[in-house]
């Protein structure tokens, strides 16, 4: 998934805490400091906690699970919503609305039963129904998500109903033949099929708030005292361009949350909340990047490897990009060590990859373009492709390559812009090219860049891409495959003298996804990823750590990979007598 609205590189460790995707912590094992063994719990009034949900934006972009794109929109709907299954704290797949499932000889049949008394918030029945009319909802081309049509196009009839051409999957992929029983039909046999329903679209929703409300339902959650969803929390308030309110849900089927309250304020400049944070206005806080190399011997410091990319593309529908030595070129005459050491003083990792560490699918021994595992860029190696390029393409010189603008999103964030700036010297040091650059509103460039070989960018920042699920197929099937809205770049389907070699990776990929042996499938993607990288699909630049300020008294939490929280692990938080605390007045 992307990052937030306003979340581009520059802000990665200004709010990666706060954003709340990023909840994450701690018990003390990841701090530097050396936390006791037992804390006092702090009496009920005090159990408010308090992040900040978004940093630099006055909103999240939605609260319907259908719709969502960024990481803030999902950490306020995975609160709030659940699904039949769910990822724990080691992104290991476990039941959530379900107490069983089980899959028929066929391979594509999938039958789950659901848990009992499962309710929504305002006390109604979950049912079959209730989960059947949601995905059958995210999938229906009038709610217009942009993502259901993607991370459950493995449901049977998906696309067709998407397009419009049947009327409904209720009945021919998504059955419920008994109030506690759904069945939903996948299209093939697909290994990581069940992951891709925990990715919010297939969560379930109130179908009675959605009729009365219509497209504004999500503003009436808060309605009769919290409805629309089946998740640990429910919502007090959402004001927008001020915060969101979340209490426990005490109709949710699993345990309940130690704390009374959640409130999540949102800032509409992104280093107000480390501001903020110093003076206990808020329990955590991202660390803006002049700051890191001081403030990691913090005793409240922690940092927390993520499965996240921060990346370039280029278009290979416009010249020059269309030739796979320029690319070359222009990947090679970064180097990226510099880049992370002088503008993100190392609070993030250099890396060529796309998938990435820590997850299945990892590749330890894949090679950059220079075909090695260095980080820090060819020179030598990038002139040479140069004139390769100059060759293909009929250029005499490098005068005659055409102009060339860099699109991006800094959000005002000066580290962005640093980082733009570094590799403009450098591609004019090493290649003689002047790149100029284009700095847009993100929600443009997102809108942009989503419509796949309709994209009109030249070259352009992701800004960066976050795992759904940890399965290889998120990083590669996903973003590269004929169709795929992320493949903006059209990786394949140009008309560049490599689009048949690409096409046969495209197909390559989508063997590997139908691969039950996980032996063999993974060693399908390595091999895949490793050609995309020497077509330069993607320019990786980093992966990211989770770099934040903890107040001592929040207690209990724990992460995945993902920095997501799941469902059930919210009970395990609460607030101790530990000082300082936010003020929660």
């Amino acid at each position: 998934m992307r990052p937030g609205k306003k979340l581009t590189q520059g802000v990665f460790t200004t709010f990666l805490c706060l954003v709340a995707l990023v909840m994450v912590a701690c018990g003390g094992t990841t701090g530097n400091s050396s936390t006791p063994t037992s804390h006092t719990k702090a009496q009920q009034s005090k159990q408010v906690f308090v992040p900040s949900l978004e940093a630099g934006v006055s909103d999240i972009s939605t609260f319907d699970p259908a719709l969502v794109q960024d990481a803030f929109s999902n950490y306020a709907i995975s609160s709030v919503f659940t699904g039949l299954v769910t990822l724990d704290m080691n992104l290991k797949l476990q039941c959530e609305e379900c107490s069983t499932y089980s899959v028929a000889p066929d391979g594509v049949t999938w039958t789950f039963k659901l848990k009992p008394n499962l309710k929504f918030s305002d006390g109604t029945p979950v049912t079959s129904q209730d989960v059947i009319y949601s995905m059958n909802r995210a999938l229906d081309g009038k709610t217009a998500s942009l993502t259901a049509p993607y991370y459950m196009r493995y449901i049977k009839d998906a696309s067709n109903f998407n397009a419009g051409k049947i009327p409904t999957l209720i009945g021919d992929s998504l059955k419920a033949p008994d109030p506690q029983t759904v069945v939903v039909v996948a299209s093939q046999k697909i290994a990581f099929f069940l992951e891709t329903l925990t990715y919010p679209t297939s969560f379930t929703v109130e179908k009675s708030v959605i009729d009365k409300w219509g497209k504004n339902w999500t503003d009436h959650l808060a309605d009769n005292g919290g409805q629309g969803g089946d998740g640990p929390w429910k919502v007090q308030e959402y004001t927008h361009s001020k915060q969101i309110v979340l209490v426990p849900n005490p109709t949710y089927v699993g345990p309940h949350p130690q704390l009374s309250k959640m409130v999540l304020p949102f800032y509409k400049v992104a280093d107000t909340t480390y501001d903020v944070y110093q003076t206990d206005g808020i329990d955590m806080t991202g660390i803006p990047t002049p700051h890191f190399l001081t403030d990691m011997h913090r005793p409240d410091f922690h940092q927390i490897p993520q499965l996240w990319i921060s990346y370039y593309t280029m278009n290979y529908q416009q010249k020059p990009f269309d030739v796979t030595a320029c690319r070359q070129a222009f990947a090679l005459a970064i180097n990226k060590d510099l880049i992370v050491k002088s503008v993100w003083k190392n609070s993030v990792k250099a890396t060529n990859h796309i998938v990435p560490q820590g997850q299945y699918g990892y590749n330890p021994n894949l090679l950059g373009p220079d075909n090695t595992p260095g980080t820090a860029g060819d020179p030598t190696k990038a002139k040479q492709l140069l004139q390769t390029c100059l060759q293909a393409e009929g250029y005499s010189s490098v005068s005659q390559i055409p102009s060339i603008t860099l699109t991006y999103s800094s959000a005002g964030a000066q580290d962005v812009k640093n980082e733009v700036s570094a590799m403009q010297q450098m591609w004019q040091s090493v290649l003689g090219i002047s790149v100029k650059t284009n700095d847009i509103d993100i929600n443009k460039l997102f809108a942009d860049e989503g419509q796949g070989c309709l994209n009109t960018l030249q070259f352009y920042t992701g800004p960066a891409w976050i795992a759904d699920y940890p399965d290889p197929e998120d990083w590669t099937t996903l973003q590269f495959d004929k169709g795929a809205s992320q493949n903006g770049m059209c990786f394949g389907q140009n008309k560049g003298p490599d689009a048949a070699a690409q096409q046969q990776v495209q197909q390559q990929l989508e063997q590997a996804d139908a691969m039950t042996d996980p032996t063999a499938r993974e060693h399908a993607y390595w091999d895949a990823e490793q050609k995309l990288v020497n077509f330069v699909a993607w320019m990786p630049m980093e992966q990211i750590q989770a770099n934040f300020l903890l107040k001592p008294c929040v207690q209990g939490f724990t992460e995945n990979a993902q920095g997501l929280i799941s469902p059930e692990a919210w009970s395990q938080v609460y607030i101790s007598t530990d000082t300082p605390c936010a003020r929660t007045s």
